[in-house]
């Protein structure tokens, strides 16, 4: 009976740990929670009536994945954005647009590829939608389907971050459009995808590279001139 009881609490726990943990990662990725804002574990336990226990660990997860930092004094903060390395993260990002792209043509199967048509399916129905925040969160599921039709698991595994990353950068930068999407991104995907079901590798890391050196250009022109891009629709 102990090891029972035991068991369903720590079974609901786990769950209390997941719900917080999922709920809190799209509301900092979404910027529902700003960059820089406090997080108070108490409050949390409040609005998600479980104990602090299970937030306490939700925030841990958070916090191995750089999405919230803890200072010194104890006091609990959503992750700033790091605009002045920002460089670095996109070399990172470009790169592996680039190689798992490549990697896709060269490794994929059929599911695979099966699955990435549907990610695209509702990345294009994002884009029609003129849904912001599905279209950001679509569009890092395609090209993390593409990252693991790669079948290399330590990309996939730093794509993943890298993608998480970006979709706080794609709000900011959705949020200056008043959230109009560019529709030219469904047909570099469509690009992409017939490159990696033909299998040429060569074109697949060339549609891949530009698609992200000009998303890439983009924000960064942005975020150094904070002017009004470009964009067609």
């Amino acid at each position: 009976m102990e090891l029972e009881a035991a068991t369903g609490s720590d079974r609901r726990r786990g769950s209390g740990v997941k719900l917080a943990y999922d709920v809190l990662r799209d509301e900092i990725l979404d910027l529902v929670l700003q960059p820089g804002s406090a997080i108070d574990e108490v409050q949390l336990a409040e609005r998600f009536n479980m104990s602090r226990t299970p937030i306490r660990e939700a925030l841990v997860r958070l916090a191995a994945e750089g999405l919230i930092h803890t200072l010194p004094n104890r006091s609990t903060l959503v992750a700033p954005i790091d605009f002045l390395n920002m460089h670095t993260y996109f070399d990172a990002l470009v790169l592996m647009y680039r190689v798992t792209t490549k990697l896709a043509a060269q490794h994929h199967r059929a599911p695979d590829l099966a699955l990435i048509k549907e990610k695209q399916r509702q990345f294009a129905d994002a884009v029609k939608a003129q849904d912001a925040l599905a279209m950001i969160a679509t569009n890092a599921e395609f090209h993390l389907a593409i990252a693991e039709a790669g079948r290399n698991a330590h990309f996939v595994s730093f794509f993943k971050r890298l993608l998480d990353e970006g979709r706080r950068i794609l709000r900011l930068y959705y949020q200056s459009y008043e959230d109009r999407l560019p529709h030219r991104f469904v047909q570099e995907h469509e690009d992409m995808i017939s490159a990696i079901e033909n299998r040429n590798l060569e074109l697949a890391e060339e549609l891949a590279r530009d698609h992200a050196e000009q998303i890439v250009a983009q924000v960064q022109k942005l975020l150094v001139h904070g002017e009004r891009l470009q964009m067609i629709i």
